[in-house]
């Protein structure tokens, strides 16, 4: 075994000698250093072989040596840079392979690239034209507390309450044109002008008189609308203030704007100034704005060319990661002066003063503060605000008399993401005033609300106007949360004078599908205070117990973006004790709706 083993060894040292020998002998002799005595490496020709090899083989070597192959085609050269690069003059425009990702975009699409909707500049390489054109179409059902008026749409009725059935259509169509200067992918506008014109078209039906109109011969029903100028502002960067693109903007004309995270006080679109901007990357904001709000037309909600003479001042600070990361702190200051004035409608009911108890012309100044949160601490979302009123009703027609005003509203909503769901709860409360003949004036009421909170919008309380029986005035506002009890939102002046309510809210967001998300909400009502009520109704004695609030929503997007939104909307009102002194009934209350927006 130890014999084969020291052959097997004495072939392999062997065979290597023999490989060792063979190269040596076929290839060319390594260049020597320098000092060595011997030449340098041979240089190459352009056929590739050496100098070596070129001249004559002699003696030994001849048989030694083998010459190299020559190259069949010659080596290829460098291009030169301008043949190696195309220039594009126009870093939009090139045009990429034809992989089916890289849809080619057309004039009617809006959602692959276009030059209509701010895609590609108009002009040079940073001019700009987007171009809106939206269709909102509102479908509405409702039931509501109506009294039959002293002149019945039905002869020989005599409940004091009416039919309650009413049928509500509107749809707008608006197109909107924005021109704007810069890259504003990385940073702010350079400048930009905006414009947006809405046509209206309004229709409702109702079963008893004096509700679409005081003269009772106007019928049940009524057909409306309006071309109204919605927007229409300049913008202008007049400032950087960091390399992080930190700005100082400043913006001008009728131009939207909410105050805080969930419109609790002032969101509206109307004709004004406003100084805004940021630092420290961001994560600081400020708003400096002025409002001249402009009328409301009374069944449409649009604009009207007519100016109020209500002004309103707001300044507000944001500040991100505040405290936790994720969450932003908001402060606020809101400013309104809004003086005597005498105003009808467009239904020829009165607005301004309110048509309630020593109704006279008066002026009401109130300043808010408010100190707002929204954000998540964690893993849960959270949204908070409180606000204090302070200011001065020279004639509150419900108190008859000049008051003080001095009211607080309060906010919080928890939820908790968990997967496709989630659950959260909410509470609100707006103080009342518990002494309405005092000469203060404890509750609460905004300048201009839009809360989307407790439902928002699907919400039968925060959707749909309830009138107050035997008033002028309204006991809710559609799209707001207090029963201020003033005649009306758009065109009505604040009314501190007021019940309050408290409403605690239980709801859970449903992502079903990527095209679908469902919103269901249930919401329990009380009033804060009753004595304004029993002012107004003359009544010794009422609970406090509104009712419960029951909705359910759901949001259709079916091309997996906003140019097709479809939602559709169903809530039950169950009237509690209270809801019943008032308008003598505990049946449910029921409200559907669908809403169809399509936008370009």
């Amino acid at each position: 075994m130890i014999f084969k083993e020291k052959l097997c060894y004495g072939h392999a040292l062997a065979f290597i000698c023999v490989l060792y020998i063979c190269g040596r002998q076929g290839q060319p002799a390594l260049a020597a250093q320098p000092g060595e005595g011997s030449s340098a490496s041979a240089a190459v020709s352009p056929s590739g072989a050496t100098d070596d090899e070129k001249a004559p083989p002699t003696g030994e070597s001849e048989e030694r040596l083998l010459p190299r192959r020559p190259l069949e085609t010659q080596p290829e050269l460098l291009p030169k840079d301008e043949d190696d690069f195309n220039a594009f003059t126009d870093r939009w425009r090139i045009v990429p392979p034809p992989f089916e990702v890289n849809v080619q975009g057309r004039i009617w699409d809006p959602y692959n690239q276009n030059v209509l909707k701010g895609d590609y500049p108009i002009y040079g390489q940073d001019l700009f034209l987007n171009l809106g054109l939206t269709v909102d179409t509102l479908v509405e059902g409702r039931t509501l507390p109506t009294p039959s008026s002293v002149s019945s749409a039905r002869p020989g009725s005599t409940p004091f309450f009416g039919k309650r059935t009413q049928f509500f259509v509107n749809n707008n169509v608006a197109l909107s044109v924005d021109l704007f200067k810069g890259d504003t992918a990385f940073k702010p506008f350079d400048w930009r002008v905006r414009g947006t014109f809405i046509g209206n078209v309004n229709y409702l039906k109702v079963r008893e008189n004096a509700v679409v109109n005081p003269d009772v011969r106007r019928g049940t029903d009524r057909l409306d609308g309006i071309a109204a100028l919605q927007e229409l502002f300049g913008e202008v960067k007049l400032a950087d203030v960091s390399p992080n693109f930190d700005f100082v903007s400043v913006r001008g004309g009728i131009q939207p704007f909410n105050s805080d995270f969930r419109g609790f006080v002032f969101t509206d679109t109307n004709l004004g100034g406003r100084l805004f901007g940021n630092f420290e990357s961001n994560r600081n904001q400020y708003n400096i704005a002025f409002f001249h709000r402009l009328e409301k037309d009374t069944n449409s909600g649009l604009n009207t060319f007519e100016k109020r003479s209500q002004l309103v001042w707001i300044a507000n600070f944001y500040r991100q990661d505040f405290l936790f990361p994720g969450y932003t702190a908001q402060l606020s200051v809101h400013h309104m002066r809004d003086p005597k004035s005498f105003h009808f409608d467009n239904n020829d009911f009165l607005a301004r003063p309110d048509p309630v108890g020593s109704f006279t012309p008066h002026r009401v100044r109130a300043t808010y503060f408010g100190w707002t949160g929204d954000g998540h601490i964690g893993r849960f979302n959270v949204t908070h605000a409180f606000y204090t009123v302070r200011g001065r009703d020279n004639f509150n027609p419900i108190a008859g008399r000049g008051v003080f005003i001095e009211g607080y509203m309060a906010a919080a909503e928890l939820s908790y993401d968990r997967d496709w769901y989630r659950p959260k709860v909410s509470y609100f409360y707006a103080s009342g005033d518990k002494d309405p003949l005092d000469r203060k004036a404890r509750g609460f009421d905004s300048i201009f609300d839009n809360p989307a909170f407790a439902g928002g919008g699907f919400s039968f309380w925060n959707r749909l106007g309830i009138k107050l029986t035997g008033t002028g005035v309204n006991l809710v506002n559609r799209g707001s949360l207090l029963p201020d009890l003033r005649s009306g939102k758009d065109e009505g002046q604040p009314n501190f004078v007021n019940p309050g309510i408290h409403i605690v809210n239980a709801g859970v967001d449903l992502e079903v599908t990527p095209k679908v998300k469902a919103l269901i909400n249930a919401n329990y009502l009380r009033f804060d205070s009753t004595d304004t009520l029993k002012l107004l109704l003359f009544q010794s004695r009422f609970r406090k117990e509104i009712g419960w609030d029951l909705s359910a929503g759901i949001r259709y997007r079916p091309l997996l973006n906003n140019n097709v939104i479809l939602l559709l909307g169903y809530a039950v009102f169950l009237p509690g004790k209270g809801f019943e002194d008032i308008y003598e009934s505990r049946h449910p209350l029921f409200s559907a709706f669908s809403n169809l927006t399509l936008t370009y």
